[in-house]
């Protein structure tokens, strides 16, 4: 039986978001919520239909907050607030983090303060339900008064406008998808545009994938750290209990306790524990400082985004006929600045590691130049080395915390804003980059442990190692290496290794 989440009620985390994005989890409304939504949605029109002005329900938006709006005309006013906010540009944002925002502004609205009707929520689950995700815009959105212009296109195909796609497909004009459905657009009513697109919702979305990406980068930065460890014939020192624990930085103290994990009962560590080498470099010395900082930094954005995920961003907020706010619930802070952190976080797992492939290539330690025989005739693995310093270099260039940066917009009402937005599509592209350069150590690490033999390493080594070699063989002359870059990039997203090493994990 499928399991089931229920919008409004129970805890959304991030891998129940995931889940219910991926049809693993299904989002019902509960009779509850729908009544509370009802109630909710009956109290904004009873103030649309007073005399009490009522930011966006009765008045303008923005720096037009003053200027009333006709009974009759709220409910255009609602529509135009969707058209003109659609003024995205750039590519089209993925399928999934798209449906995210869909998802996650459900579980917001039935919430029932954002005084929405029961059948835009419905309207809103078919499009999940039936995966018929719309095209939305990655630029446009400065993180404040929610994401405006995303959030506006998001939600064109209620009233008929818009593009959909399912997963694969192209995207196909709303109202033909609706016609096909035999389903009609919907008319907003009072206050609904605005609760549609205020809200955090792409920086939200976005967030999740960078969380999910990030975490499955940490943990295989730790098991190619702990293949380039052996093949370089590094120390285990550095990862000793009793060490680490004089300093004990919670993500230190993960790492070094995984890697001791990685090598228990290795005849490679016990080949050279006598060997006269006092100290290796950093990057594989202070793997327990440098890895365990970026986790440090993940948990920190968890921690805000399990918040982020179950709070309610839009404005105003209406909790009855009499009482309601209109504040900043949606201004993008509180995601921006750790979004920000863990770029550098996952710029600094790709730079500590293109650092470990330089190792590997330089030929030391009984290792051949570019990890290739015949070196001169052979270039070896020397110009993966380059792919990984231009990934590294652009990286750092993508560092620049976008939340450092405030341009004030809606005539002044906007005065400071998060730019959040765009630490969050930094933060993924960042990460992107570094499954490319984590891909690269682990191509030169498996070639170099091949080096190593007849001696073995531990268990988990060896069956990581025995998996890379069933789809990228030992390198003996110079071939064409980026589709090996590309395979080994497809290992680290598929979670291969990781399923190998957990086994082994267990219980550490």
């Amino acid at each position: 039986m499928v399991e089931k989440f229920g919008y409004g009620i129970d805890q959304l985390t991030i891998d129940k978001a995931l889940k219910i994005a991926r049809g693993q989890i299904i989002g019902i409304l509960s009779d509850d919520i729908k009544s509370k939504i009802e109630e909710n949605f009956n109290a904004v029109q009873s103030i649309a239909n007073g005399d009490k002005l009522v930011y966006s329900i009765n008045t303008g938006l923005g720096p037009l907050c003053t200027t009333r709006i006709s009974r009759e005309e709220t409910s255009k006013l609602q529509e135009n607030l969707l058209k003109s906010h659609s003024v995205g540009v750039g590519s089209s944002i993925s399928h999934e983090i798209s449906k995210l925002m869909l998802i996650l502004k459900v579980h917001a609205l039935c919430m029932g303060v954002s005084g929405i009707s029961l059948q835009l929520v419905e309207r809103i689950c078919w499009h999940i339900d039936n995966n018929l995700i719309p095209l939305v815009p990655e630029q446009g959105s400065v993180g404040a008064s929610g994401d405006l212009a995303p959030l506006a296109h998001l939600f064109l195909p209620l009233i008929g406008l818009g593009y959909l796609s399912k997963e694969g497909s192209d995207f196909i004009p709303t109202h033909l998808i609706l016609k096909e459905h035999n389903l009609k657009p919907l008319k907003l009513h009072a206050k609904e545009g605005i609760a549609l697109i205020n809200g955090t919702q792409f920086i939200t979305a976005h967030a999740l994938k960078v969380s999910e990406k990030l975490s499955n980068c940490l943990d295989h930065a730790d098991l190619i750290g702990a293949l380039t460890l052996e093949s370089y014939l590094g120390s285990p020192q550095p990862f000793v209990e009793k060490l680490i624990k004089l300093r004990p930085h919670k993500g230190a103290l993960i790492v070094a306790k995984r890697f001791r994990k990685f090598l228990e009962d290795s005849q490679l560590v016990e080949s050279h524990k006598d060997c006269g080498r006092v100290q290796d470099p950093y990057s594989i010395r202070c793997i327990p400082q440098v890895h365990g900082t970026s986790r440090d930094a993940l948990e920190h954005l968890n921690e805000k985004l399990l918040c982020e995920l179950n709070s309610v961003t839009d404005n105003p907020i209406i909790f009855n006929e009499t009482e309601t706010y209109s504040g900043g619930n949606f201004h993008g802070q509180p995601l921006a600045l750790p979004l920000d952190y863990v770029s550098f976080a996952a710029s600094e797992l790709g730079n500590i590691s293109d650092r470990r492939t330089y190792l590997l290539i330089e030929g030391k330690w009984g290792l051949p130049s570019y990890l290739i025989e015949n070196a001169g005739l052979n270039s070896g693995f020397m110009i993966t080395q380059y792919t990984s310093a231009a990934l590294v270099s652009e990286n750092k260039t993508l560092c620049f915390p976008a939340s450092a940066d405030s341009i004030p917009t809606g005539g002044g009402q906007e005065d400071h804003v998060s730019m959040g937005s765009i630490s969050a599509r930094k933060a993924l592209r960042i990460i992107e980059n570094l499954e490319k350069i984590l891909a690269i150590e682990l191509l030169c690490a498996a070639q170099a442990f091949d080096f190593r033999r007849p001696l073995k390493s531990s268990k988990v080594i060896e069956n990581c190692h025995k998996c890379i070699r069933k789809k990228i063989p030992h390198i003996n002359e110079d071939t064409i290496l980026s589709k090996y870059i590309n395979v080994s990039v497809e290992i680290i997203r598929s979670n291969e290794l990781l399923n190998i090493a957990q086994k082994f994990l267990e219980g550490a």
